[in-house]
């Protein structure tokens, strides 16, 4: 099983719904987060950035100029990632964002796999 965090804005390369770490780009950068929840999402940030590893490749295609299609899933054993995104959902959703906790066993063509994620272009059925 595969999870993934995401509001309803879409992405422009995947079409797909944007995951947290983008929307939480937008929201700190219009300074709409309390002082408190910017300093926890900045530990957060932090921690993924020590304890997750930037996935290489978000396209199955090897063409210069084609789109990032792919979207990150947590595995389901990913278990501290998963209680970090869930936090993170928390500040979200506490300045009016929905966010939808998506499951599925087929994520799609896999780009990228390591030992908490995974990276995939979404096959057309899957609910991303």
């Amino acid at each position: 099983m595969h999870i993934r965090f995401a509001i309803h804005s879409k992405d422009e390369d995947s079409g797909k719904r944007q995951g947290l770490f983008q929307a939480l780009v937008a929201i700190r950068e219009s300074g709409l987060l309390y002082e408190y929840e910017l300093v926890r999402v900045k530990e957060i940030h932090t921690w993924f950035n020590q304890y997750l590893d930037k996935p290489a490749s978000f396209r199955r295609s090897s063409r210069l100029h084609a789109l990032n299609k792919a979207i990150s899933w947590f595995k389901d054993s990913a278990k501290e990632h998963i209680a970090y995104m869930r936090e993170l959902a928390t500040i979200l959703e506490g300045h009016g964002f929905e966010v939808a906790v998506l499951q599925t066993d087929r994520p799609g063509y896999i780009v990228y796999e390591d030992a908490h994620q995974i990276t995939a272009e979404p096959f057309s059925e899957t609910g991303a």
